[in-house]
């Protein structure tokens, strides 16, 4: 005799509850009580049924797919945070899909807000035009935003960041502190720049020297360069980055022509991703929580498409992270 493959009314006959109930277990659990899902689990764990997502996405009319815009897939910062969208859309019966901004563009990369691409987009590029990704799909915005784009923001502080990293080197002594900015109009950047400023002046203290970045490597290694051109009085005692990787490209060039950090130069970053903690120094820095804003942006696209049109923020905490990179201001120019 062929073996039956078990059906939804299976599980609901075992667990003792309506097939609309196993249903609600399966696409929405967190209406359902602790003790009915349990029943409803033990259910489809003794049964073996599998979920037939193919058909149920046909039924509604979904993909079940969802799609995350990143800038730039080559940079680290953005693992964890793809890591807690997918622990997320997982065990809610979505793929995680992920398009790199940098290397698409125009029609190409907003077809994607299409209804036949996706159901559902997280966007971390704050510079895609908002009348492009405002059709007909729910839009979660994380880490960076889009001025004039309705939609839920999860974040965090930037600003309150760089004020967190700048008075950890004004307690150390550091009066002349310089910053190595992100990309001119980026949001991070400008939230980063204005708190470093915010701080400095709240201490009485000169506005920083400005060099330019776009949070790579390279931009941070050409920093670095051009704090080694300054005459040695008038180089910087500190200097904090607006991300990890300029950071690591700025020690990295500096250590290469004789310079010791932090005894010649205290070196602050941003982000703290899993690199830093093993470089030479490590790297004192200001560490976002980005798993947590992985899993808040994931949610609040399953609350969108479930109905949810709050154009709402959420903003997370930040942590100052004291390493080695960072020390009492030294006395003497290098």
């Amino acid at each position: 005799m062929e073996h039956q493959r078990p059906k939804i009314v299976d599980v609901a006959r075992l667990a003792g509850v309506s097939t609309a109930t196993v249903s609600r277990v399966l696409s929405n659990p967190q209406v359902v009580s602790a003790e009915t899902r349990r029943l409803v689990e033990e259910a489809i764990r003794q049964t073996g049924y599998r979920l037939n997502l193919a058909a149920r996405n046909l039924r509604h009319r979904r993909t079940g797919g969802v799609v995350a815009l990143v800038p730039n897939l080559s940079n680290p910062f953005f693992s964890q945070i793809l890591a807690g969208i997918a622990s997320v859309l997982a065990p809610a019966g979505y793929n995680l899909l992920v398009a790199d901004t940098r290397a698409e563009g125009g029609e190409s990369l907003l077809a994607y807000a299409e209804p036949s691409r996706a159901d559902g987009l997280i966007v971390l590029d704050g510079s895609l035009p908002a009348e492009g990704l405002s059709r007909r799909v729910p839009v979660v915005l994380a880490c960076e935003w889009i001025p004039g784009l309705a939609a839920p923001r999860v974040k965090i502080d930037n600003r309150q960041g760089a004020v967190m990293a700048i008075e950890h080197l004004i307690e150390l002594g550091h009066k002349r502190i310089a910053h190595v900015a992100g990309p001119p109009g980026n949001v991070l950047s400008e939230a980063r720049l204005a708190g470093t400023e915010q701080a400095l002046a709240a201490h009485g203290l000169p506005a920083p020297r400005i060099f330019p970045g776009d949070f790579t490597l390279e931009s941070g290694r050409r920093a670095g360069a051009e704090w080694l051109a300054l005459p040695r009085a008038e180089r910087p005692t500190a200097v904090f980055l607006a991300s990890d990787a300029m950071a690591c490209g700025f020690i990295g060039e500096v250590q290469h022509h004789g310079i010791t950090v932090p005894h010649d130069v205290s070196v602050m970053g941003f982000d703290d991703i899993e690199l830093v903690a093993h470089m030479t120094p490590p790297l004192s820095t200001i560490r976002q929580p980005r798993e947590a804003i992985g899993r808040r942006a994931a949610q609040r696209l399953l609350d969108r498409i479930a109905g949810d049109d709050r154009a709402d923020d959420t903003v997370l905490p930040v942590e100052l992270v004291r390493r080695g990179s960072t020390g009492v201001v030294s006395e003497t120019p290098v």
